[in-house]
This record gives structure tokens, C-alpha cells and sequence, in this order.
């Protein structure tokens, strides 16, 4: 079952991810200034554009950000994309009602645009394609301290992501112990050092992104893959707040022609009842062996098993429904 699983995994592109990158950033791979904000601009109400620049990867990234009605001190939600990193049309923006959701809620949402096929992670070299990426540098170190002086923040901090982006979301806060007080992964999977998640992590990488997976934690037997599995570290996020979600892969109430993003286009609806199924029945798999290390280790978790779902965005919508409550409470502003 798993071998069949992982051949599916590896031939088809899913349905989160995005156009491979062409080609790799043209700004300096070498830092000549120290992380600042660039810029804040007000795009819309309650709606601005935050641009930082990474010391670590020497370039500007833009962020989006949704504020609070008033200026008051709010916390802190950086919410990851998937795959696609925000730089295609796969995004929190344009798939899901989250500025409307979060219209009336006293937080700040934060979200990167940028980091394609990354894992949000340091890499160990500079990719061919993919670039220069050190995210884990400039979401923990670099961004955090700016965000809360232009932001007016509270200080409180989650942090949440979708399919790459809810594996990243686990190391990141096992980097930053004292960052996040909660941590959401709806659909990811965070195993990254046995077979399966390894399966996962090569199509990302390899074959959308089209970049080499070994510039990422060096060969796939080697420590550094080991060194960022959450699995195997799940004893480092004790004090922090975990909440997991997946679907069974099985079609569900989103996985219709007259479901809002498949817009009665068949092509669509097949490719995400049979790769978006694939993928997320792989997903639970990992869930449930990251459920266990959690509890095991004394981690407080929340798990929610969808009885059925694929791997697609009306699911993470809801997902982001569901927990927001809760990661409310642990921010402080419930």
C-alpha cells in the first residue's frame, strides 16, 4: 500500500503547488546590509504590504499583512502558503475568504510572498534554480523583532502553514523554542527522514521546483535530514501548543463540480479527488506518527482527523476556522 502510495506521489503535480521556478533570484547572494524594513504601504483597509530585507539571503522580501480594525497592540499570526511559496496563485489571498474572515479579529496575519519550494528552511548551499534560501534565518531572527516594531505588536506569536509549509511551521518552532505559543500544520506532513516523507519532500523540491534536494540538508542519509525531522524531535516544542489537521483522502463535500474553486471544470475536480486524495491519505499517515511522538513526549495537541477530504484549499479554509479560536485563546486575544 505504501509503495503504491509513493509511486502515485511522484508522478503528478499536486494540488497546491505552483509553476516550477526558471531561474534563480538576481539579487546578491551575499548580505550587504543588516535586516530592515524596506517599506510599509497601506494597499486596502485593514490591508498592507510589508517589505523587509534579508540580511541572510541579500534580498527584499514582501510580506502580506492584515491588521486590526484599530491600532491598539494585537498579536501575531505568520501564516505560511504551500508549496508555491505565494509566488503563484495558490495563496491564502486568492483561494480562501481569509481577509474577510479575519476582518473583525484583533491579530496581525503575516504572509511571506516568497520562498518557493524551500521548506521555509536554511539551506545548506545555494541552489542552481531555487537560489539562496535561509528562511529559517529570516522568519526567527531577522522578521520577527522588525514585525513587531512596525506592527505595534502585543509580542504573542503563532505560527501556521499548509502541506510544505505545515512541515516548516514544526521546525521552525523547534528553532525558535520561545517564539510561537502555538503552532498549526493543517495537511503537512512532518516526517522528513524516513522513506514516505522523503518521497513527499523530492517532489516538491525535485520535480516542481526543479531544484536539488541535497543543497537542502545534504544526502538523504546524511544528519542533516535527521536534524530537521520533527519526529524525532518532538520532545523540543513542550510549552508550545500543537494543532494538526488532515483529511482521509476519500472525496468530501468540497470535491464536487459545483464546489467553489473547482468551478464545474472536470480536468480540475479529477486532479484533486485522485492527487489531491493520494497525497493527503499519505498526510494522515504522517499525522498520526507525529500525533503519537507528541503525546508521547508530553506535547500539549490538538488533532483534527477529517473523515474525508482531499488534499486542497475549501478544506484549509475550514481548518483555519476551526483552530483559530483556539489559537486565539493562546495569543491572548480570545
Amino acid at each position: 500500500m505504501v509503495a503504491g502510495v509513493c509511486a502515485l506521489f511522484l508522478t503528478g503535480a499536486g494540488v497546491a503547488s505552483a509553476d516550477p521556478a526558471t531561474s534563480a533570484p538576481k539579487e546578491p547572494a551575499t548580505a550587504q546590509l543588516p535586516a530592515r524594513v524596506v517599506s510599509l504601504t497601506n494597499v486596502a483597509p485593514q490591508e498592507s504590504l510589508l517589505e523587509v530585507y534579508s540580511a541572510a539571503m541579500g534580498r527584499t522580501i514582501s510580506l502580506n499583512v492584515l491588521r486590526p480594525e484599530d491600532d491598539a497592540p494585537a498579536p501575531v499570526l505568520y501564516l505560511l502558503n504551500g508549496a508555491g511559496g505565494g509566488e503563484d496563485s495558490a495563496t491564502w489571498r486568492a483561494k480562501t475568504d481569509y481577509k474577510k474572515f479575519f476582518a473583525d479579529k484583533r491579530v496581525n496575519v503575516v504572509t511571506p510572498v516568497g520562498g518557493a519550494f524551500s521548506y521555509y528552511t536554511d539551506w545548506q548551499r545555494d541552489d542552481p534554480v531555487l537560489g539562496r534560501n535561509k528562511w529559517q534565518t529570516f522568519l526567527t531572527e531577522e522578521l520577527p523583532p522588525l514585525v513587531d516594531k512596525a506592527l505595534n505588536t502585543s509580542g504573542a506569536n503563532a505560527i501556521a502553514g499548509i502541506s510544505m509549509s505545515g512541515t516548516s511551521v514544526f521546525n521552525l518552532a523547534i528553532a525558535a523554542p520561545k517564539l510561537y505559543r502555538s503552532v498549526a500544520a493543517y495537511s503537512g506532513c512532518a516526517r522528513t527522514s524516513d522513506p514516505l516523507g522523503q518521497a513527499y519532500i523530492r517532489t516538491v523540491i525535485g520535480d516542481r521546483g526543479r531544484g536539488d534536494i541535497t543543497n537542502m540538508w545534504g544526502p538523504l542519509d546524511g544528519p542533516g535530514w535527521r536534524a530537521n525531522d520533527p519526529y524525532l524531535h518532538a520532545a523540543a516544542l513542550r510549552g508550545v501548543k500543537v494543532y494538526m489537521t488532515s483529511g482521509s483522502g476519500l472525496p468530501g463535500r468540497y470535491d464536487t463540480l459545483d464546489a467553489r474553486l473547482i468551478k464545474g471544470d472536470p480536468a480540475v475536480l479529477v486532479d484533486q479527488v485522485v492527487m489531491g486524495g493520494v497525497i493527503e491519505a499519505a498526510v494522515r499517515s504522517c499525522t498520526v506518527q507525529m500525533e503519537q511522538a507528541l503525546k508521547t513526549a508530553g506535547v500539549d495537541t490538538e488533532v483534527i482527523s477529517r473523515p474525508l477530504g482531499t488534499h486542497s484549499w475549501e478544506y484549509w479554509q475550514q481548518d483555519l476556522h476551526t483552530t483559530w479560536p483556539m489559537i486565539a485563546k493562546d495569543l491572548g486575544t480570545a
